[in-house]
């Protein structure tokens, strides 16, 4: 959903570097997969095509905050289920 973002926290040596990934449009939401090693964060449209990719070593990742777009009374917005 617009606004849901992904803000990932990582060991670059000496110092931490912070990366947010954002779905931009409305309709896209971000998308967050563990294996092999690798940290991959994804912006994804209705339909499932990747817009972008951000992928880091699972060894240098400190921290992975999903930060959802707040819903209002619990009610999902129209094109959203509410099941998820």
């Amino acid at each position: 959903m617009k606004g849901d973002r992904v803000e990932i926290v990582v060991d670059a040596g000496d110092t931490t570097r912070t990366y947010q990934v954002v779905a931009s449009r409305a309709g896209r939401r971000v998308e967050t997969t563990v294996r092999r090693g690798v940290v991959e964060v994804t912006e994804v449209t209705r339909s499932g095509s990747v817009v972008r990719t951000a992928r880091f070593m699972a060894a240098r990742v400190l921290a992975l905050v999903e930060h959802p777009v707040p819903r209002v009374d619990g009610v999902a917005p129209l094109g959203e289920d509410p099941g998820t």
